[in-house]
């Protein structure tokens, strides 16, 4: 039995479960991928005639554990989303039956009534399979039509910056010969006004990104204009080499295949260009306005216009934040690291870091906000391949400091106490370079 075909069967058993209750709580993380997949599942319950409720959380703790408690009856269900793996002693303590359906890498035992996880089949749930693709994989296993969600599922794997190999492959498959999903091909990015779009985009993040005038000059020296969807092939073609020729001066490779390439477009839903979805459903989970990024994986046009709106003005103060900190970026031995106040996206101002500025080592943002600091840590596909493991350099370090942390390979996230931020950058510092070192050394022999 192939890989995806045990996935396949992990995933219908869960369905088989599932169909068993009359009531389900789903628990969901608050990124794009968190709540494609919260919208996959309210869908194919809706459709299976199976009622629930909704949760969505920034993180797995103590206290969500008992939130979930006080809302749930013996006999009910309890679905957790993009979250579970990494805390089976939290997960042991619901006091109702469990399903988790997750891609992050699994810690210990789990003692709950299933898992979907694509890790315990031997595929890699950080390149391969995203939560919401984990969920789509359920769905359509509880009702045939669900194929339409393959849209939603593609889009989680994108937010989390995924490779279109084995699982993922297989969804997007099946969403293009369905119709679903289609392709253009360009720069991956918005639709809209191109100098709109390119002034505020932190994907790419280039030399003239937050300089609305620097990008007028851009497009002036090109001799382009006009909404970036209704480009001609030939324009398409000169601001794609001009962007790869930015690329190309500071960015890591995998800046470039990000960028420019194969745009997605989810013909199933309201907003069709895939990195305008992402970016809405983004804002509303760093704004905490998770009803409305619900409604538009639930295809509630009357929240459109509302969420566009934030999106758009979220973009541009990420932009010009992102700007502003990466002046702030400081080298270890082995990392990159900046701290920052109440910045407004830790992961994009990593990930900015290590894919457009310094590529040839891991990326950490320290950011102090809500009376904790919050920890983002980036690295590349290429430093993987070198030996780097985020979620267990992040793990270490933040609990060498009173802390939590986790995540995957590529990309992981941390919450520490005040005061701890010098210690955790030393801790972390020396586990990469020995997570380099080890990989290098065994090459050398």
């Amino acid at each position: 039995m192939s890989e995806i075909a045990k996935l396949i069967n992990l995933a219908k058993k869960a369905a088989e479960k599932i169909q068993k209750y009359r009531f389900v709580r789903i628990i969901s993380h608050n990124d794009a991928d968190g709540l494609t997949s919260a919208g996959i599942m309210a869908q194919a319950l809706l459709r299976a005639g199976i009622r629930f409720q909704i949760s969505i959380s920034e993180k797995l703790d103590k206290s969500l554990i008992e939130k979930v408690n006080g809302s749930i009856s013996q006999g009910e269900l309890v679905i957790f989303c993009d979250m579970g793996s990494g805390q089976p002693e939290l997960i042991a303590n619901v006091v109702t039956d469990v399903i988790v359906l997750d891609h992050h890498n699994p810690v210990g035992e789990s003692h709950v009534e299933s898992v979907v996880n694509a890790h315990i089949v031997g595929i890699d749930g950080a390149t391969d399979i995203s939560a919401s693709g984990t969920c789509y994989l359920v769905a359509r296993e509880l009702g045939a039509d669900n194929v339409d969600l393959a849209g939603l599922a593609i889009a989680g794997a994108v937010s989390d910056r995924q490779l279109f190999n084995t699982a993922n492959a297989f969804i997007l498959e099946e969403a293009l010969k369905a119709g679903i999903v289609s392709i253009r091909k360009g720069l991956k990015v918005g639709d809209g006004d191109l100098e709109d779009v390119l002034a505020y985009s932190t994907e790419p993040f280039l030399d003239i990104t937050g300089y609305p005038q620097k990008v007028k000059e851009f497009f002036k020296q090109l001799d382009i204009s006009g909404n970036i969807e209704e480009l001609s092939e030939e324009a398409v073609y000169r601001l794609v080499n001009a962007v790869a020729l930015k690329l190309a001066r500071k960015a890591s490779p995998e800046a470039a295949e990000a960028v420019i390439g194969e745009v997605l477009l989810l013909n199933r839903e309201l907003i069709k260009n895939i990195y305008d979805f992402i970016s809405l459903l983004n804002t509303c989970g760093r704004q905490n306005v998770y009803g409305l990024a619900l409604a538009i994986c639930l295809k509630d046009k009357g929240v459109v216009d509302e969420v566009l709106s934030l999106a758009k003005e979220n973009k541009k103060k990420i932009a010009i934040d992102i700007r502003e900190n990466v002046e702030k970026i400081r080298k270890g031995d082995n990392i990159w690291y900046i701290n920052t106040v109440d910045a407004l996206s830790t992961g994009n101002l990593a990930s900015t870091v290590v894919r457009y500025l310094h590529p040839e080592l891991p990326a950490i943002c320290i950011n102090e906000s809500e009376g904790i600091l919050k920890v983002s840590a980036r690295g590349t596909r290429e430093l993987v391949s070198q030996g780097l493991d985020l979620s267990l350099a992040i793990k270490e370090a933040a609990s060498a400091v009173g802390g939590s942390g986790g995540g995957h390979s590529v990309a992981s996230g941390a919450s520490i106490p005040l005061g701890n931020a010098d210690k955790f950058l030393s801790t972390i510092d020396k586990i990469i370079g020995c997570q380099l070192q080890k990989q290098n050394k065994g090459k050398a022999k």
